[in-house]
């Protein structure tokens, strides 16, 4: 042990250390404050002319979707679409991949931390 001026001698101090290990292979959630949902048919439907969460009927069933203006989680807030849309059996979201704001600008990109939280919930 070292001694500090002015200090007593230091001595190590004893931390327990947990270590977890696992896997989640789903989540189950179910939205209670959900709002409802617009209706479209798949045969008119436009990503571009929609709002940003929805239901496409197709013709199997259906398929909730949400859409996200920019990767970046932190910016246009996303996650109130995604809620709204967990109820469905299907879901779908569409994330622009790059974001360029120019050349003095942010070049935004998706984040593997945001692929990985999609599959636990089974956004696709």
């Amino acid at each position: 042990m070292r001694e500090l001026a002015g200090s007593s001698s230091l001595r190590p101090m004893k931390h327990d250390v947990f270590l977890f290990e696992g896997f989640v292979s789903s989540v189950r959630y179910t939205a209670r404050l959900a709002d409802e949902l617009p209706v479209y048919d798949f045969a008119h439907f436009d990503i571009n002319d929609v709002e940003p969460r929805g239901k496409i009927i197709v013709p199997d069933g259906v398929i909730a979707y949400s859409k996200w203006v920019s990767p970046k989680r932190t910016r246009s807030y996303p996650f109130a679409r995604l809620y709204d849309i967990l109820n469905a059996p299907k879901r779908i979201t569409v994330i622009p991949m790059f974001k360029d704001e120019g050349a003095d600008g942010d070049l935004d990109r998706i984040q593997y931390s945001t692929i990985s939280w999609m599959n636990v919930l089974e956004i696709y």
